[in-house]
């Protein structure tokens, strides 16, 4: 493999104001090896003036190049650069025929040989920069072109691509020419296919699996597909510009590193999203989101695609945004804003709060190349600029905000735009200072604080009175609903007074009849970003009535106060889960259950709580979730999953009970239970053990000591899927035995062989809180290895090796000492040195969390 060039902001200004590209026709052979396939490229562009540039290409091995019928050198290739010299002006042709290789990181052509079938299949994953993976290309978002594809596969598969694709026999297919679309967008997945179809709107739709997949991918065909047209029409209600490729076709692919990728009209996802065990329905609302999301992207993306990448934001937060938004208004989840604010949101929070933030929309300067581009496909180019974008549309309205979008689509289909594009076709279609809105919500970082104060004014012939006045740490303009609610304890729930819809900054307090009231909640339904503090009568309020409050996203607001108040060290991480144990057993949104358990289970009682305080930690969620599964005894299967309860449970949210047998299994700290329910097959009163909970169990048990190589090897051989080895994998790497982690450390960081969910899936048992004495000297060598293992591997394996496989369990000043010596090297690729940049904040802000044991907020 040759070095990787990366591209910067510069030469790709350069190349694109010398070339005008106009089609590629590219040809792949994939039935040439394991390894390698043969591709074939011939590109048809313009040059505007006389001079010099490169085409990106990463082979094997580059057979020859030749431009307008002269051959190149091709031991001229420089890293991924094949330079193009002495360019004259008008139109050339150039041909390359190399050998590429084929990925096992979830890059470039990536190929999976399926251990339940011995079936492989091959899909692409060109984004950001990863064309030259497979084809070569001019590899940059401006230069956009039309692509002409030809693949000869095994006579038994079938080829997928971005356009309707014709099989004429031998395993030879092509497919419809695309319209106008970037590099990175194209798209292939070949294999032997399950496939189920249907039309709609005149247009075919697809959905595909791995064959092994099939009975579950056909026991949701009907939502899947349902869900997919619901949205579809939709979109075409409320944007001008029709859909505009010529099929619409979902991949689920195996060992995808991302949720899913926005290729035009072959969407590819992660085929975890084929459920095979039993979910929830907040799980399968997620499922319904991320398709929203990614057909957002067939006009946020692909018809108008950024100039360059530091505009990720004009396509990942729109997606983010209307995602949710359209799956509000178009299927059976209306409430899914709660969800974003429970499960997707904090996710923006914790990324602005760190060293690495960043603007939504940062300054070009700030984005010199691809690689520095990469790293901003994080939480704030997503959930914050979802927020933002949610605050706008309050701000401006919808009327205006969508006329606003379809001027921008008009003007800019099937070409490039940029934020300046944006803004003005945005400020055409309202009368609101939409720039100056921008400079304050998408060029500035960091998160705004606001602070409610609550008084009750002193007039002794008058009305009582009370004054609301809201303090904003921070310069954003931000339009929030306010609500106060009464309480008193002997009359039941709080009572709700005042609905306020308030703009910050105050000009002056704000004088309401009555006494002040006895909970006061800023930012009520969620519309704005900020971290929020409530007065202290107030937060009293609402840690004895959270969940008594009738509006789910009223909860999620507060909740993720409490969250926010840990996380700063103004709340003990003991009072938290004492909340959580008062409030979840009577909470009936099943996203807050899931958030709140996933922030007490994976922050609170891991890294926030002190190691002589974890069993206590630990236990307080085991009766919680003993509390849970009391409440759900005698729902059907069903109901667990699905269904709104039995008919003497009609308060149990849809799957309760799984997500409470969930939480029990991850917190218990006697493997008896566990080891029972594991033997009989199910859990005493429901439901059957699953794949994926007998792997949760047995994962458990492994770091309690209680089952052994045998144990995992016998449930392998029952389970011999890609889901099952790597269960497997986990398994064996949580085992307490020296031997047990040396070979784990091997198989991650010696000897390069393990794909990237494998390597996931090691990492994820390796580290264990229960285990932090066993695994210390890892530590250390966690920083000698981490490095080189990164420059090796690519920027995949680097990412997993900074989160899955980083030692979060290791909360001491030892720890922090050595990643903040890691961080002062130049010895980092910028992939790994951004995660622990992140990684190694968050243990800096756990070590002052476990300082905080009693309660105090303000």
């Amino acid at each position: 493999m040759a070095r990787m060039s990366l591209l910067t902001r510069d030469e790709a200004q350069t190349r694109s104001q010398l070339l005008d590209v106009h089609r590629y026709a590219v040809d792949l052979d994939l039935t040439t090896g394991d390894t390698t396939f043969a591709s074939r490229t011939r590109v048809h562009f313009t040059a505007r003036a006389a001079g010099d540039t490169f085409i990106d290409l990463n082979p094997h091995r580059l057979h020859t190049a030749t431009l307008d019928g002269t051959p190149l050198d091709p031991a001229a290739l420089d890293g991924t650069r094949l330079p193009l010299t002495g360019l004259t002006p008008g139109p050339h042709e150039l041909t390359v025929e190399a050998d590429m290789a084929y990925s096992r990181t979830g890059e470039g052509m990536h190929r999976f040989t399926d251990p339940a079938d011995g079936e492989t299949y091959l899909y692409t994953q060109l984004f950001l920069d990863d064309a030259r993976r497979v084809f070569a290309a001019f590899d940059q978002p401006d230069l956009k072109a039309h692509f002409d594809l030809t693949v000869t596969a095994p006579p038994h598969w079938t080829v997928l691509a971005n356009g309707t694709t014709t099989h004429h026999g031998d395993g030879r297919w092509t497919a419809a020419t695309t319209p106008l679309i970037s590099p990175y967008l194209v798209a292939v997945a070949a294999g032997p296919w399950h496939t189920v179809r249907t039309d709609h709107r005149g247009l075919p739709f697809g959905i595909h699996c791995r064959r092994s997949l099939a009975p579950h991918l056909d026991a949701d065909a009907t939502e899947l597909l349902s869900t997919t047209t619901a949205l579809f029409d939709r979109y075409h209600e409320k944007f001008d510009e029709p859909y505009p490729f010529d099929s619409y076709d979902q991949a689920f692919v195996p060992e995808f590193n991302a949720g899913a990728m926005e290729n035009p009209g072959l969407v590819t996802f992660r085929d975890s999203y084929v459920f095979r065990s039993a979910v929830t329905d907040a799980e399968r609302c997620s499922r319904a989101v991320t398709i929203a999301h990614e057909m957002a992207h067939m006009w946020f993306g692909d018809l108008v695609t950024l100039t360059w990448w530091d505009d990720i934001w004009l396509n990942e937060s729109f997606a983010e945004y209307m995602g949710y938004q359209t799956v509000a208004e178009a299927t059976r989840w209306t409430h899914v804003w709660t969800d974003f604010a429970a499960g997707r949101k904090d996710w923006g929070y914790d990324a602005d709060q760190r060293p690495t933030t960043h603007p939504v929309a940062p300054d070009p300067e700030a984005v010199p190349d691809t690689a520095s581009a990469l790293l901003n496909f994080d939480g704030i180019s997503y959930a914050k600029g979802a927020a933002a974008l949610r605050q706008l549309t309050a701000w401006l309205g919808e009327k205006d905000f969508l006329a606003g979008i379809n001027r921008h689509f008009t003007r800019h289909r099937f070409g490039n735009a940029t934020l300046a594009d944006f803004l003005d076709n945005l400020a055409s279609a309202t009368d609101r200072d939409v720039h100056t809105w921008a400079a304050a919500w998408l060029r500035t970082s960091g998160v705004d604080t606001l602070t409610a104060h609550a008084t009750d004014t002193e007039h002794p012939t008058a009305d009582p009175a009370w004054q609301l006045t809201v303090d904003r740490d921070g310069t954003r303009p931000h339009r929030i609903t306010v609500t106060t609610w009464d309480h008193t304890p002997e009359t039941g729930p709080p009572t709700r007074r005042d609905h306020l819809d308030l703009d910050l900054p105050q000009q002056q307090p704000l004088t309401l009849p009555g006494h002040r009231p006895d909970l006061v909640v800023l930012n009520d339904q969620d519309l704005t970003y900020a971290k929020l503090r409530l007065d202290p009568t107030s937060w009293t309020t609402a840690l004895a009535t959270l969940s008594t409050l009738p509006d789910p996203l009223t909860r999620a607001v507060l909740w993720n106060t409490a969250r926010d108040l840990v996380r700063d060290g103004r709340l003990a991480p003991a009072t938290y889960l004492d909340a959580a144990r008062t409030h979840l057993p009577h909470e009936n949104d099943l996203a807050l259950v899931t958030g709140v358990l996933n922030f007490a289970s994976r922050h609170v009682a891991g890294p926030y709580t002190h190691p002589d305080d974890r069993p206590a930690a630990l236990a307080t969620l085991t009766a919680l979730c003993r509390d849970l599964l009391r409440r759900t005894e005698g729902l059907s299967t069903e109901d667990w999953t699905r269904g709104r309860g039995g008919a003497h449970r009609t308060d149990a949210h849809p799957g309760l009970r799984l997500v409470a047998v969930r939480h029990f299994i991850d917190s218990a700290t006697q493997p008896a239970s566990l080891s029972d329910w594991l033997d009989d097959g199910l859990v005493p009163g429901g439901p059957t053990l699953d794949p994926a909970l007998r792997w949760r169990i047995l994962g458990r048990l492994a770091v309690l000591g209680a089952v052994d190589e045998a144990a995992i090897a016998a449930e392998l051989a029952a389970d011999p899927s890609a889901t099952g080895r790597e269960g497997a994998a986990r398994c064996r790497a949580a085992l307490p035995d020296l031997d047990a982690k040396r070979r784990a450390w091997d198989a991650m960081f010696e000897d390069d062989t393990l794909s990237n969910y494998l390597f996931t899936a090691t990492a994820q048992g390796f580290w264990q809180p229960e285990q932090t004495a066993l695994v210390r000297p890892y530590v250390h060598r966690y920083y000698q290895q981490a490095p080189a293992f990164a420059r090796r591997r690519g920027p995949a394996l680097a990412t997993a090796a900074g989160a899955a496989a980083f030692p979060a369990y290791a909360v001491d000043e030892e720890a922090l000492a050595l990643g903040r010596a890691a961080l002062a090297t130049g010895d980092l690729v910028p992939a790994l040195r951004r995660r622990l940049a992140d990684q190694i904040d968050d243990l800096a802000r756990a070590l002052r969390v476990r300082d905080r044991r009693t309660t105090t907020t303000g």
